[in-house]
């Protein structure tokens, strides 16, 4: 699994994103790309790492999903 790493201030908060290599090469061809390009290939490949953990998750039904809401907002 590639892993991205965050790189924080002394404070705390993220400063930057360190992109594995053999990931970068997967978003951009060899020539790079435009800033545009690689926004869509990021977007793209976040949701497709969304989708599947999605597919991980087991569905709950109609009742225990309200009920998993409203403990969240209790």
């Amino acid at each position: 699994m590639l892993e991205v790493g965050y790189l924080m201030n002394k404070k705390g908060q993220p400063k930057a994103v360190v992109i594995p290599i053999e990931l970068w090469r997967k978003l951009l061809p060899e020539e790079g790309g435009s800033p545009d390009e690689l926004s869509d290939a990021l977007e793209d490949y976040c949701l497709g790492k969304a989708m599947d953990e999605g597919r991980k998750t087991p569905l709950l039904s109609r009742d225990d999903a309200l009920a998993y809401l409203k403990e969240q907002t209790d």
